[in-house]
């Protein structure tokens, strides 16, 4: 999936991974697409449910190796 913007947020705990992505996504147009990449297991219900709640679309999400990958288009 073709993102406009990459963040690595690997390494962090709650709640860096939601305060790096908010300040990633506010830097894109509306319909761009953000690719997040975490090793915060909590993140898949906290990046979900913040997407839903500012009005942005998970697209697809997947894990491997340890590493979960978001992609977030912006609302």
């Amino acid at each position: 999936m073709e993102a406009t913007k990459v963040l690595d947020a690997k390494g962090f705990a709650c709640p860096m991974p939601i305060v790096k992505t908010k300040k990633a996504i506010g830097e894109l147009e509306k319909g761009q697409v953000l690719e997040v990449h975490t090793t915060d297991k909590g993140a898949k219900n906290d990046l979900t449910a913040w997407a839903k709640s500012g009005g942005h679309e998970v697209l697809k999400h997947e894990e491997e190796n340890g590493v979960l990958t978001f992609w977030i288009k912006k609302g």
